[in-house]
């Protein structure tokens, strides 16, 4: 254990202190002042429950006489202990929750300006960066269930709330709030999206950062810069990653399903306007109320598509395929299927410029000042892709809110400030469809199939290098499978500089990561790695994992069946000749095995090959996958698995029981 040399732990030091004062004890004390303001009818028609909640708050020291106000909940994802100056007392997890309790103290203060009574409470949330190629990644996606459900038991909690305002950043916390929300339906809800931090004025990105051990390992940065760039990353300490990933992702679809304010998504943290918008969200709450406006009047249908729409258009992380159908599901609304993805996205044209997808790596803070979700919705009001009447946090439908957008001096001083603090036109960050396909940019996602994933998979086919797409806008490759069950060992062989190593050409299968094997861990060190390796881009990736949102290249995961469920991905041999096919245009994409060594053999005799072959004999589950994350799996996969949102569907359970 590491300690300085003046730390000692004797066994007196730990049994008792010094110090005199722990021995001033009272036991009584005067209590609060003043008389609850009960009613007759109270106390004959109220629950003990109720009367004793007011109790409670008049111990805590608020005013007696004013505990009959309309109660709100903030729950908030804060981790860490800030003290008042900002410098860290304990850390939390990542700078995505470190200031959340500021937005949360002004919408609270807010309310009190309101006349409202403000509760708080917490549900803190893991950093999937911090966690990438350990055992903690894991816990990864299954805490996002465990999240929720701890919100919604929270909301519950407190039977005298009138509504519930949420604040979250990152990759679970977020969409874990917007689930929770979501299954509220007939509460007014409201969500703040914590931001964004900044990107450093000299330095990386907090994505390109994560790849220096492998960028060290192939000798293309020396240790002092490796050391530089990662102290530089972070350069704000508040706010979600700087990039287009999970974190900034699922603040735009909170904005798009009207969870959020107008022009809310990606502010950046700790400034006047990110703590302006907590005023007004805390506002908006005590007008839906008034109004009688719940989550079901948010949430619908219309919501949903909107969401994946604004998805499309920004080019989004991949996660969200998992995240939005469980918020769907959480409302009570059929969950998008595999179809209605590719029908969205085939309609849909990519208007955003931003990392990590470009083509320009702009930082999210600049698509906030070109006007983030609003101004892209500009776009696509033109193009008849929205529901207009749907409800915003406002109260307003969308199609009101865009005209405010349009004629806003809002929205002009912003994109001025774009072009004076940057010299940025923020035409050129949030464009036109013509100007988005003039610049090259492509539709975000595939989902191929083929006889390595006859349930589906995924690719972000618009993070493919260009350099390895054909003219005509399909990515072709046929390489030698180099199959892995442990991402450990797939990054050993990426930073290796011996005969095991990955080669370009390659085609790098994991396999075993799925839920029943690894919680369905993000694999972004393997992407990123690859990435940034000048060879990296010759490499393909197939895994029953999944990606983060910052991951970029031929990386196509979520295959279906997973190894462990019985999925041909798990019969894949080393030597084996991966074909893969991805149409960027027409959103069409194939993965099949098609021969082995130096016999290559057509789609249908490797399917046939496939059928006759047995799994995979070192085809196990992590052993350091946690039991909890084990009944995750088993509950997620009967209530309708990974393209279902990986989400507990009780009536398939209750039924998938009887029937055990």
């Amino acid at each position: 254990m590491n300690r300085t040399s003046d730390t000692t732990f004797d066994a007196d030091s730990l049994l008792d202190s010094c110090d005199p004062a722990v021995f001033d004890i009272e036991t009584t004390a005067d209590g609060p002042e003043g008389s609850l303001p009960l009613t007759e009818k109270m106390l004959l028609e109220e629950p003990s429950g109720n009367l004793f909640g007011l109790t409670q708050s008049a111990g805590m020291g608020w005013k007696a006489a004013e505990l009959g106000r309309k109660e709100f909940l903030i729950l908030g994802t804060q981790g860490g202990i800030r003290a008042p100056d900002g410098t860290p007392i304990a850390l939390g997890y990542h700078t995505g929750h470190w200031e959340i309790g500021l937005l949360m103290q002004a919408a609270a203060e807010e309310m009190k300006t309101l006349g409202f009574i403000p509760f708080a409470g917490f549900c803190s949330d893991p950093c999937d960066g911090r966690t990438q190629g350990t055992a903690g990644m894991m816990d990864s996606l299954a805490y996002r269930n465990d999240a929720a459900t701890i919100f919604r038991r929270l909301i519950r909690s407190l039977p005298t709330r009138k509504g519930v305002l949420g604040v979250a950043t990152c990759d679970k916390g977020h969409p874990a709030m917007m689930i929770a929300l979501a299954s509220m339906r007939d509460l007014p809800v409201g969500l703040v999206p914590g931001g964004v931090t900044l990107p450093p004025k000299q330095g990386e990105d907090a994505g390109l950062v994560q790849t220096i051990g492998a960028r060290y390992s192939h000798g293309l940065i020396t240790l002092q810069e490796a050391a530089d760039a990662g102290c530089r990353a972070c350069a704000t300490p508040g706010g979600g990653c700087q990039f287009l990933g999970t974190a900034a992702t699922s603040q735009v679809v909170g904005e798009g399903f009207g969870l959020s304010l107008p022009h809310s998504a990606l502010a950046p943290s700790g400034q006047p306007v990110w703590k302006d918008m907590a005023r007004r969200a805390a506002r908006s709450l005590g007008a839906l109320d008034e109004r009688g406006i719940t989550a079901k009047d948010i949430v619908t249908e219309g919501a949903v598509r909107n969401a994946m729409v604004v998805h499309a258009a920004f080019g989004g992380s991949t996660n969200l395929l998992l995240h939005i159908p469980a918020v769907a599901h959480a409302a009570g609304i059929e969950r998008p299927t595999v179809n209605d993805w590719s029908e969205i996205n085939r309609q849909v044209p990519r208007l955003v410029s931003v990392l990590p997808n470009g083509p320009v790596p702009h930082p999210t803070v600049r698509v906030f000042l070109a006007g983030g979700v609003p101004e892209v919705m500009l776009y696509l009001r033109d193009l008849g892709l929205l529901n207009l009447e749907c409800l915003t946090a406002t109260g307003e439908p969308l199609g009101k809110m865009l005209d405010w957008w349009a004629g806003s001096e809002r929205r002009t001083r912003f994109r001025q400030l774009l072009q004076e603090r940057d010299g940025v036109d923020p035409d050129e960050v949030i464009m036109s469809p013509d100007r988005a396909e003039q610049n090259g940019l492509t539709s975000t996602v595939t989902f191929p199939i083929g006889n390595l994933a006859p349930e589906g998979s995924v690719i972000k086919s618009t993070a493919i290098d260009p350099s390895v797409v054909g003219d005509d806008g399909v990515y072709r490759k046929v390489g030698p499978a180099r199959v892995f069950t442990t991402e450990k060992a797939a990054i050993a062989a990426i930073k290796s500089q011996e005969n095991d190593a990955i080669k370009a050409g390659d085609v790098l299968v994991l396999i075993c990561r799925g839920p029943m094997g690894a919680g369905m861990e993000e694999t972004y060190q393997i992407a990123s790695a690859l990435e940034h390796i000048p060879w990296g881009k010759e490499v393909a990736i197939v895994t029953d994992a999944r990606f983060s949102g910052v991951s970029t290249g031929a990386c196509i995961g979520h295959v279906g069946p997973e190894a462990l469920a019985g999925g041909p991905i798990g019969k894949v041999l080393d030597g084996d000749l991966i074909q893969i096919i991805i149409d960027r245009n027409k959103l069409e994409g194939r993965i099949d095995l098609v021969g082995h060594g130096e016999n290559q053999f057509g789609v249908e005799e490797g399917a046939k090959e496939l059928e006759c072959r047995p799994p995979r004999p070192d085809l196990a589950p992590d052993p350091d996958l946690p039991e909890d994350t084990r009944l995750w799996a088993a509950l997620q996969r009967v209530s309708g698995g990974t393209w279902g949102g990986c989400v507990f569907d009780v009536d398939a359970v209750v039924e998938a029981m009887r029937e055990t």
